[in-house]
C-alpha cells in the first residue's frame, strides 16, 4: 500500500503530515514555506509512494468558504493539472487550528512551543488526515 498525505495550507506556512504505508497511523511530517510547497510534494513523492493527498477545505464555521479557500483552489487545480496520477480530495478543515491547540495543552507543552505556529500547522494537517482516515473506515 502507499501512504496518504495531508495538507493543511496556509498562506504563509503549510502544514503536512502522511500515514505509514498500511495508513493505519497519521503522523505529523513537516511544515514548509507555502512558496515551496509544491516543489517540496514533488520530492518527497519522489521518494514515497503516495496513494492520494488529502487537503484541508477551509471554511468558515457557518460553512461558507473563508478566505483562504480560493488559494487553495489554484494551488489544487496547478497540482492536478502538473501531476493527475496523485489525486487530491477536499476535506473539511473546520476547527482544526483550535484542535491542535487543545492538543497541545493536553500534552503538556509549555506556552512557548505552543506558540510555534509551525508546530500548530502540522498539528492540523495531522488531525485533517485522521479525520479523513475515520471517514473512510
Amino acid at each position: 500500500m502507499a501512504r496518504i498525505l495531508s495538507i493543511d495550507y496556509g498562506k504563509k506556512r503549510t502544514g503536512i503530515a502522511v500515514t505509514d504505508p498500511l495508513q493505519i497511523i497519521a503522523g505529523g511530517l513537516a511544515t514548509v514555506s507555502t512558496s515551496e510547497l509544491f516543489d517540496w510534494l514533488k520530492a518527497y513523492l519522489a521518494k514515497e509512494q503516495v496513494e492520494c493527498i488529502v487537503i484541508g477545505e477551509p471554511r468558515q464555521p457557518n460553512g461558507q468558504p473563508s478566505e483562504n479557500l480560493q488559494r487553495v483552489q489554484q494551488f489544487v487545480n496547478r497540482w492536478r493539472k502538473a501531476v493527475p496520477d496523485v489525486p487530491i480530495d477536499y476535506f473539511d478543515e473546520r476547527f482544526t487550528s483550535v484542535l491542535a491547540h487543545q492538543a497541545m495543552i493536553d500534552g503538556g507543552l509549555k506556552k512557548k512551543a505552543r506558540q510555534d505556529k509551525g508546530l500548530v500547522d502540522e498539528i492540523s494537517a495531522t488531525i485533517i488526515l485522521e479525520d479523513y482516515l475515520r471517514s473512510k473506515k
